[in-house]
């Protein structure tokens, strides 16, 4: 009977290749309502709505490196009346922690890249949420990030927007 010996352990050595640049620890649905006032007459009609859409990026920061990147999206639909078919409130965020980065990155890795991450799953909550209330689903059109960052850092005259430094993160 023969026995091979064990393999051998790893030379102690330097530690693991470095972390990338942008580590997503979560995501998660914050706040989500969807409103149907005028059901069931809304869901007889058969009249092409008037919809409208706003995105928006918000982070909060718990501490030097860890962020809360949140994504709003606020969806309405109304009949050629004006009259309300429904109303959808989406918050969805994930927490991320920036690797060695510089400072000027971070706008960017906050508010390009982590929503890039974020929009395909916010994305399918809505439209899970309006084919669900009974409404063909809304497929969202991808969102242009770094023209949303951009009108961000105009709005704000060049530096980096909503970044809230430290308390606890929670609805209010």
């Amino acid at each position: 009977m023969t026995t091979t010996p064990p393999p051998p352990s790893p030379a102690p050595g330097p530690a693991q290749a470095p972390a990338g640049p942008l580590i997503m620890h979560g995501q998660y649905i914050k706040d989500l309502s969807f409103e149907n006032p005028r059901a069931p007459q809304s869901l007889i009609e058969q009249t092409q709505p008037q919809l409208s859409l706003n995105v928006q990026v918000t982070n909060r920061q718990f501490d030097a490196k860890t962020f809360e990147v949140a994504l709003s999206i606020e969806a309405t639909a109304k009949t050629p009346k004006d009259e309300p078919l429904f109303m959808l409130e989406l918050v969805y965020a994930g927490t991320v922690t920036l690797g060695d980065v510089p400072q000027d990155a971070f706008g960017p890795l906050l508010f390009i890249e982590t929503p890039r991450l974020l929009f395909p799953f916010a994305r399918a909550v809505v439209a899970n949420a309006t084919r669900e209330a009974g409404f063909p689903p809304l497929n969202i059109a991808p969102v242009d990030f770094v023209a949303l960052y951009r009108q961000q850092l105009e709005a704000n005259g060049g530096k980096m927007p909503g970044v809230t430094p430290g308390g606890p993160v929670g609805h209010a």
